[in-house]
């Protein structure tokens, strides 16, 4: 499938992505814009999934999102939750005016943490007309706390503040691993993302194995449980069965949180990182998709 090399604006920050088109786009059609898991860069998920909904014949986006991979933004490997949302309103721009797609029928597909952006944006923005959920993260801050306990959330909490106060009075920028099997400090710590992230699975040129400290802080206070209540465009939740990462009854209670038109794909997964890049898993999800687009633009 083609690739351009493309790049737009996002809050006067340079964004890069790669345009993957059909073969022979004689009219406008539909296209779909992908954000991806923490710490993720465009030549990873995001990539593989968009060269897949191309082959089915849509428009696909995989970018960059500002402070990483190859778009401008500081500090660097700096999870913004606002400003992936907005990152992703200016994609949808961006699509709306290509002469490849159809503006009436853009839909938007979040995999891992990205779908809580994908969530946030499907809520305020009328121009996404269809949103897929992937694997997403369903994160809760009071199910956070719950799980990993409250002790355990006060103590990262404290932690956060006082790295939070250090950079304001140095202007250093604390930086953990994105990844690191031995557990924290880490954005997702643990053997399994390593296993994508930390081998020549999910290597990549683009990244690297290191986000800010005040990232994580990020991750932890997310709540896409404001956002799915008001998602009223055509909403598919596709989800690995022994997802140990997020567990299926997290999609589940996600799905039941949607009060528009809605599907729930299970698939017999027996981890999260499978759903990242193993067609065994990841070409069932996107012809679900796809199928799912083509009934709903």
């Amino acid at each position: 499938m083609p690739i351009e090399k493309i790049e737009f604006d996002s809050d006067g920050y340079r964004l890069v992505g790669d345009l993957h088109l059909p073969v022979l786009v004689t009219e406008p059609r539909g296209a779909v814009v992908l954000t991806g898991p923490f710490s993720g860069v465009k030549d990873q998920v995001v990539g593989y999934y968009a060269a897949r909904f191309a082959e089915r014949g849509y428009v696909a986006l995989a970018f960059d999102h500002r402070n990483w991979g190859d778009s401008e933004g500081t500090p660097r490997q700096q999870e913004d939750a606002t400003a992936k949302v907005a990152d992703l309103r200016s994609a949808v721009g961006f699509l709306a005016g290509r002469p490849e797609v159809d503006a009436e029928r853009i839909a938007v597909a979040g995999v891992c943490l990205g779908g809580i952006y994908a969530a946030q944006l499907a809520a305020f923005d009328p121009r996404v007309k269809a949103v897929a959920l992937i694997a997403a993260a369903y994160n809760n801050p009071t199910l956070i706390r719950e799980r990993i306990g409250a002790d355990n959330f006060a103590a990262l909490m404290a932690q956060f503040a006082q790295i939070a106060q250090q950079q304001s009075d140095t202007g250093e920028v604390a930086y953990w691993p994105a990844v690191n099997p031995e557990g924290m400090p880490a954005g997702n710590p643990g053997p399994e993302p390593f296993a994508y992230y930390g081998t020549e699975r999910g290597a990549r040129p683009g990244w690297e194995n290191r986000c800010t400290a005040l990232s994580v802080l990020q991750e932890l206070t997310l709540d896409v449980d404001a956002y799915l209540p008001l998602v009223t465009a055509p909403l598919l939740i596709v989800h690995g069965r022994g997802d140990q990462a997020v567990p299926l009854a997290d999609a589940e209670a996600a799905f039941a949180k949607v009060a528009g038109p809605k599907e729930l794909l299970v698939l017999d997964v027996s981890n999260h990182i499978d759903l990242y890049d193993d067609d065994t898993y990841v070409l069932p999800a996107v012809d679900r998709t796809v199928s799912f687009f083509d009934g709903s633009l």
